[in-house]
């Protein structure tokens, strides 16, 4: 199959309060996840709500990560979206598990813009 790209969605349990209620550490995150997957940092914006959670977006130029935070629940959701290169999705994975203290995570990846129109492949990760 013949794909423009591959998106893995990450969900986390158990992440430090602290870390995932704080801009400067999800931005910090977004950074190392970037660049552990060597991938080309365009932009990262961070924004803290009231009275808590964060949402990040790290914009690349093969596409974008994004996380989104409920620190009352130690819950993190993060979405890795890369186009048109060969990167092991694993490593951006497991940094941001690191990053986060994730005590457990559920991944899902997505084979996007299927050439063939086949069907979009959806494979669970272990």
């Amino acid at each position: 199959m013949v794909t423009l790209g591959r998106h893995i969605i990450l969900e986390m349990w158990g992440c430090s309060r602290n870390t995932i209620n704080n801009t400067e550490a999800v931005k910090e995150a977004l950074v190392n996840v970037t660049r552990a997957i060597n991938a080309t940092l365009v932009d990262v914006m961070c924004h803290h709500f009231s009275p808590y959670g964060v949402t990040g977006i790290a914009i690349l130029a093969e596409s974008h990560i994004s996380v989104h935070t409920w620190p009352e629940h130690e819950y993190a959701a993060v979405d890795i979206f890369i186009c048109g290169i060969d990167i092991n999705l694993q490593d951006a994975v497991f940094c941001i598990t690191q990053a986060f203290n994730a005590r457990e995570t559920s991944k899902l990846e997505l084979k996007r813009g299927d050439l063939f129109r086949k069907s979009t492949a959806v494979n669970y990760i272990k």
